[in-house]
């Protein structure tokens, strides 16, 4: 008998994209031996210069047995041409965690053998095609928006939207 699908809770309510998102990611992150997303998060804030730019934490191994106390091993994805400097300032890089969280997280820190993909989160080009006529009715519905930031991000969408509505000939 096949098993039943699994029913998710109605919140009946908006919200927003990281709670959305909590219960497909955190399982994923505890897999990799973090309890929260918080050094995923936090990295760049957290680590030390270069190294919040060039490397981005992989996994958390903790010890087995009774020797907690020394702290996690933190494997990071690095930067070829950073590798060798992070494996002799590994040292520095847990002591920046451990002063982030207040407490002793991580022990030591070891490269990981993953490779390094620097800006993964940069979304891919579409080649989709903006004209000029579209810029300017994306421009004057945007105009009343006074955030800069808003209306950018408002300017970006609406040329996204129109630019793959005439692609897919709508």
């Amino acid at each position: 008998m096949a098993e039943k699908p699994k029913e998710y809770k109605r919140l009946n309510r908006s919200v927003g994209v990281a709670e959305a998102l909590k219960g497909a990611l955190d399982p994923a992150l505890k897999r990799r031996g973090f309890a929260s997303r918080d050094i995923i998060t936090y990295w760049s804030t957290m680590a030390p210069a270069p190294y919040d730019k060039v490397a981005l934490p992989d996994k958390l191994v903790w010890p087995r047995g009774e020797r907690s106390a020394e702290g996690a091993t933190l494997h990071v994805r690095c930067a070829a041409s950073h590798a060798l400097g992070l494996a002799h300032e590994g040292a520095k890089i847990a002591a920046s965690v451990n002063r982030y969280f207040g407490y002793l997280l991580v022990g030591q820190v070891r490269l990981s053998a993953e490779p390094f993909r620097p800006h993964s989160a940069k979304p891919a080009e579409t080649g989709l095609k903006v004209t000029d006529a579209m810029r300017m009715e994306v421009s004057g519905a945007v105009e009343s928006v006074e955030d800069e930031g808003l209306k950018e991000a408002l300017r970006q969408l609406g040329h996204g939207i129109m630019a793959k509505s005439k692609s897919s000939g709508r």
